[in-house]
C-alpha cells in the first residue's frame, strides 16, 4: 500500500505542477471544478444524498466557483438562493418530511465546505502560481511529516473519538512540516513569493496547524457517515476529498494572512 502511495505520487505530482504553473488561469478554474464536483460526489455518497439533490448540489458548487472567478466573490444572494431552491427542491421532490433536514443540510453543507472553500485558491491564483504550490508544497510537506513521525515515534492520541490513529507526535510533525515546506519553497521561488524567509516560515507553521483542523474536519464526517475513506478513487490515497481536506482549510486561511499582511493583492 505504501509502495503504490510513493508511486501514485511521483506520477501525479509532476503532471498537476506542470499544470498549474504552465498553463492559464481558465485552466485552473477548471481544475478547481472538477475536484470540487467529484469531491462533492463523494461527500453526498458518505452521506446517501441521491438523485436530483446531488446534482443541483454540485450544479451550484460549480457556479459557486465560477462566480468566485468571473465576479471576484460569492455574494450573500447566491447563497440564499441557492439554500432556498435546495430545500424547496426537497421539499417537491420527496414526500416524506422523514430526513428533510439531513438532505438539504447535507447538499447545502458541501456546497459551503468544498467549493467555496476551494474558490479562495482562485485568488491566491492571481497573485501567480507559485502562491498554489507553496499552499499544496505546504500542506503536502505537513502531511508526509505528520504521517512519517505519528508512525515512528507517535503515542499520545491527538483526537482519538475524531480519528484514533493520530497522535500528537504526529500534529507537532505536520507543523515542522508545514514550515520545512515553507523554506524550501520560498528559496525556490525567492523572486516570485513577496514574503521573506521568517514570514513564509510562520505561514508554513499556520499552514501545519489548520492542515491539521482540516484532517480531522474531515475524519469528523467520514465518522458520522460511518464510511473509512471518501472514496477509492486515487489507489492507495482514497479519494479526492481525502486528498484536499487539509488545503480546503487551509486555502482560505493563507488568502486572509496574506492579504491582511499585504503579501498579496
Amino acid at each position: 500500500m505504501h509502495l503504490k502511495r510513493l508511486i501514485i505520487a511521483a506520477i501525479l505530482l509532476p503532471l498537476i505542477y506542470f499544470y498549474i504553473t504552465n498553463l492559464p488561469a481558465g485552466y485552473f478554474l477548471f481544475l478547481l471544478m472538477i475536484a470540487a464536483a467529484a469531491a462533492q460526489h463523494e461527500f453526498y455518497s458518505m452521506y446517501n444524498v441521491k438523485g436530483f439533490l446531488r446534482y443541483a448540489g454540485i450544479g451550484f458548487g460549480v457556479t459557486v466557483i465560477l462566480c468566485m472567478f468571473f465576479l471576484g466573490t460569492f455574494s450573500a444572494d447566491l447563497f440564499v438562493f441557492s439554500f432556498l431552491a435546495i430545500v424547496t427542491l426537497r421539499l417537491f421532490l420527496r414526500r416524506n418530511p422523514s430526513s428533510a433536514l439531513h438532505d438539504a443540510g447535507s447538499v447545502v453543507t458541501a456546497v459551503i465546505y468544498i467549493p467555496w472553500l476551494l474558490g479562495y485558491q482562485l485568488y491566491l491564483r492571481e497573485n501567480g502560481s507559485e502562491w498554489i504550490i507553496f499552499l499544496y508544497g505546504c500542506v503536502w510537506a505537513s502531511d508526509s511529516l505528520a504521517y512519517y513521525i505519528g508512525k515512528g515515534i507517535g503515542r499520545r492520541k491527538l483526537y482519538e473519538e475524531i480519528s484514533p490513529n493520530k497522535t500528537i507526535a504526529g500534529a507537532v510533525g505536520s507543523i515542522a512540516g508545514g514550515m520545512a515546506g515553507a523554506i524550501i519553497l520560498k528559496i525556490m521561488f525567492v523572486n516570485h513569493i513577496a514574503a521573506s524567509l521568517i514570514e513564509a516560515t510562520v505561514l508554513g507553521m499556520i499552514i501545519g496547524m489548520v492542515t491539521i483542523i482540516g484532517d480531522l474536519a474531515e475524519s469528523m464526517f467520514k465518522r458520522d457517515a460511518g464510511v473509512k475513506d471518501s472514496s477509492s478513487i486515487v489507489p492507495g490515497h482514497g479519494g479526492i476529498l481525502d486528498k484536499i481536506d487539509g488545503v480546503l482549510f487551509a486555502g482560505p486561511v493563507l488568502y486572509w494572512i496574506s492579504i491582511t499582511f499585504g503579501l498579496i493583492k
